[in-house]
């Protein structure tokens, strides 16, 4: 961006939409969502809105198109520019108190990734990472939201635009990268990806106050925040029992054994070799606990005796950092979200020497992934002053298990939540800090969402029926477009440690159905994974998949492209004799399986209520089911589950989505034991 000022120099705070109320002194602000390298939506007015001095003029021009507005006795200014169709680059310029310029300025297509952490997951974290940036990803603009919480409605948020190369895209989220560039190569223009994600957090994180306390079920969510915001008592006692949840559920450090033993030297034998970053899962360590990782840095004469600048990027969850085996920094849980928190350290001059030096960091993971969570951009060291180049780091270190332990079991439906406004799990928050600015005065013009979230829903399914859809309307409200395309993500396969599930039962099959029950809203269309999870791990790696099959419904229900975009979906399902036969939509291209044997993962059940596994074949475009154990059959279930048999799909290698013809309830302790035979 250029600035060149032509009046009272000063300084406002920006707004997306409605700038920030400005300040003592003024001058021309616009959101951070206006700047180089940004996609405007085409076909659509350009909306823009800021602040400046009251009274003052304002212009805009871009691609040849002048459009003027004035700003109001409280400084604020709005105005419209004409569509444009696909194309740039462009310059913006935002003449007011000062000249804003913005280069590098596109029309076409603006999407809003959002969600939890699949959605969050970093292409670098993901199956194929390098080959899906080899080729590079021009086309592809990426904006990521800062993660804020709040309690009421922020005018902006914190991001800048970047030009989507390896380094860009390796931080970005897998899902929507892969969805963005099967948008741009099918339809050939522009594509701006706009990120929106926060980890472990539930739908009404990102609902709207009006829309949840307007629904009597969904009122209690607020209720319970704003209780806590105002007993501060009540606040303290869910501080400690999140405490007592945490020692409870995840691994607890319990000494660090390494530092005694000259690890932090790069003492010791049998360390083997992992390139970083990386979580170690992605290298086939499958552990909690304590690694050691070390590596010779070799520092030019000039730096010895100076300060360094050390970037380890994110490290999940905490670490311990040595250089030359004296410590230099910690992160633990005392950081907010300190399993993302970028470390940044200071290595003192002191330490420094000329040639070899021992970097050497301790990482603990008492939950989930565990080491170097970041870009290989992030992991470098050098002085801190401007324009000097650092060393990079990433690239192969040595690595040493101190302490090895189990992947830890959460009981996440037991975990004290809406500890009040800064905590991502309590109602409104995130919407408040994350996406409101995004419709601030003056909506952001979007040509769609794409949203994966529901695992910190699970066993809460019934109240989803509700929330989802109600999410959804507000959204759209919102951004006031009542029919805003919006695309999500159908939860895949999880083996749940905790859910115990009997045959034919489990929270996440509940929690699946009712994010299908959402496709009753218009201008809705859902991505079946069910087929691509680890079953073991909450965060599949495999991304590719599921946001090409997000692009393929984008493609269907917002560009009108004639593309088969899901699997076998059910039509009916009619009794035959001893048998059932069920008939499938988006069987066009016939029925197939994925191990080429018969379909799995069908069950059946009588009057009884109790399911078997049912033998099944493929009959043309339908699926014929029986047991021997049902002579009268009644119901039929495909793919009922936490992490079912799953093998039924389409010509178009989309496989077939879960469902159940019945709507019998959670079965009894006694059928339980029964079924499980």
């Amino acid at each position: 961006m250029t600035v060149v000022a032509s009046g009272r120099a000063g300084a406002a705070g920006p707004d997306v939409g409605g700038v920030a109320a400005p300040a003592a002194r003024v001058e021309t602000a616009v959101s951070s969502l206006v700047g180089d390298h940004m996609v405007v939506q085409r076909g659509r007015p350009i909306r823009l809105a800021g602040t400046d001095l009251p009274g003052q003029a304002i212009r805009a021009t871009l691609a040849g198109r002048i459009t003027r507005a004035k700003t109001g006795a409280d400084g604020r200014w709005t105005l419209a520019l004409p569509a444009l169709d696909a194309g740039g680059p462009f310059e913006l310029t935002v003449e007011g108190s000062r000249t804003l310029t913005f280069s590098d300025v596109w029309s076409g297509e603006v999407w809003l990734a959002a969600g939890q952490s699949n959605m969050e997951l970093p292409l670098t974290r993901s199956l194929g990472a390098d080959d899906a940036v080899a080729g590079g990803c021009p086309g592809l603009h990426l904006f990521t939201v800062a993660q804020t919480t709040a309690a009421a409605p922020r005018p902006d948020v914190d991001g800048k635009w970047q030009l989507c190369d390896a380094t860009a895209a390796a931080g970005f989220s897998a899902v929507a990268y892969h969805f963005g560039r099967e948008i741009h190569r099918t339809l050939g223009v522009p594509v701006g990806l706009i990120q929106a994600t926060w980890g472990g957090t539930p739908a009404e994180a990102w609902t709207p106050r009006a829309a949840l306390t307007a629904d009597p079920t969904l009122k209690p969510l607020v209720e319970v925040l704003d209780a806590v915001e105002h007993d501060p008592q009540r606040r303290a006692d869910l501080a400690k029992a999140l405490a007592a949840w945490e020692a409870k559920n995840f691994h607890q450090d319990t000494g660090n054994r390494g530092e005694r033993m000259g690890y932090a030297k790069g003492g010791g034998a049998g360390w083997a070799k992992m390139d970083l970053p990386q979580v170690w899962e992605n290298a086939g360590l499958n552990i909690d606990g304590a690694v050691w990782f070390r590596r010779e840095v070799v520092v030019p004469d000039a730096w010895a005796g100076r300060d360094l600048a050390l970037s380890l990027g994110a490290v999940d969850d905490f670490d311990v950092t040595y250089w030359n085996g004296e410590r230099i920094g910690a992160t633990g849980a005392e950081t907010p979200q300190y399993y993302a928190a970028p470390r940044h350290y200071t290595v003192p001059g002191r330490l420094v020497k000329s040639g070899r030096n021992v970097l050497a960091v301790r990482v603990f993971d008492h939950y989930g992934s565990g080491g170097f969570a970041g870009t290989p951009a992030q992991l470098s060291v050098g002085p801190s002053e401007p324009g000097a180049a650092p060393l990079p780091l990433a690239g192969p270190w040595q690595y040493k298990i101190e302490r090895r332990l189990p992947p830890a079991k959460a009981d996440w439906s037991t975990r004290p939540t809406a500890l009040g406004a800064d905590d991502p799990q309590s109602a409104t928050v995130l919407w408040n800090g994350m996406l409101a600015p995004l419709t601030a005065s003056v909506p952001l013009p979007l040509a769609g969402v794409i949203w994966y979230q529901g695992e910190s829903n699970v066993g809460r399914a019934a109240q989803y029926r509700a929330l989802f859809p109600t999410m959804i309307r507000a959204w759209r409200a919102e951004f006031r477009e009542p029919t805003l395309p919006f695309i999500y993500v159908q939860l895949p396969n999880f083996d749940d440690p905790l859910g115990k599930a009997s045959l034919g039962e489990g929270g996440w099959a509940d929690l699946r159905e009712a994010q299908a029950a959402a496709l009753r809203e218009p201008k809705t269309a859902m991505a079946v994974t069910l087929d691509v999870g680890e079953g073991t791990n909450l965060h599949p790696r495999e991304k590719h998949e599921v946001g090409r099959r997000l692009a393929l419904q984008a493609l269907r229900l917002v560009y009108g492209r004639d593309v088969l975009a899901a699997g076998p979906t059910l039509l009916a399902a009619v009794r035959a004799e001893t048998a059932i036969r069920i008939r499938f939509a988006g069987a066009t291209r016939g029925l197939e399986t994925s191990d080429g044997a018969p379909p799995r993962g069908f069950l059946i059940a009588g009057a009884d209520r109790v399911w078997h596994r049912a033998s099944a074949r493929i009959d043309r475009d339908g699926v014929v089911v029986s047991s021997p154990d049902v002579p009268a059959p009644i119901a039929v279930r495909y793919g009922w589950g936490n992490d079912p048999p799953n093998t039924l799909k389409n010509g178009a290698d989309l496989p077939a989505a879960p469902f159940r013809t019945d709507d019998w309830p959670a079965v009894t302790a006694a059928t339980a034991e029964k079924s499980a035979r």
